[in-house]
């Protein structure tokens, strides 16, 4: 039971640091239409997104007339993302075009009046598709120094661990083979 217990914990634990680092990797590439990975630093989406979420964004495709299909009550993501500003993330509550070219008026859940200004069809990064609260908090350690050796510390020392374990079992049935035959 202890060992299937540790078992159970150590794939988990495996799969939890696979699945991040896949995200940080899709994310960082710069494919044209490529999903982004984005961390929400702010509480102006709850309930719907929590602080510390992350939410993974994907350019919508252009219409037919050359828009982008973003509608009324899409969550979508916008803005520069850069050492000092991270894009925000709201929802579009109203829609203006002017002479061909889409602006979105957004606000956040949370929030008691919408965004101050518009929001322009260049600008937006891509629409959420959905979020997982909290994994933010990891993925924004594993962007750090610290974070990133204990990610890869941990693990490691858990795979060498299990090795370890491994050989030692598999050394003592050699031995007790051995002896079996010597004592035959």
């Amino acid at each position: 039971m202890k060992i299937k217990l540790f078992n159970i914990i150590y794939y988990g634990f495996i799969a939890c640091i696979t699945a991040i680092a896949l995200l940080l990797i899709v994310s960082i590439f710069p494919i044209p239409g490529n999903y982004k990975v984005m961390m929400v630093l702010s509480g102006s989406m709850e309930p719907a997104i929590k602080t510390g979420s992350i939410v993974l964004v994907k350019p919508a495709h252009s219409t037919g007339s050359g828009q982008a299909d973003y509608k009324i009550g899409d969550i979508i993501t916008f803005g520069p993302y850069t050492k000092t500003k991270a894009p925000t993330t709201h929802r579009i509550i109203d829609m203006k075009v002017i002479e061909g070219v889409p602006s979105y008026i957004t606000k956040g859940d949370a929030n008691e009046s919408p965004d101050q200004r518009e929001v322009q069809k260049k600008e937006v990064v891509g629409k959420v598709l959905f979020s997982i609260p909290y994994l933010g908090y990891a993925v924004n350690a594993a962007k750090k120094p610290f974070g990133f050796m204990a990610l890869i510390v941990i693990p490691a020392t858990l795979i060498i661990y299990d090795e370890l374990r491994n050989i030692i079992e598999e050394i003592k049935k050699s031995r007790q083979k051995n002896q079996n035959k010597e004592n035959a």
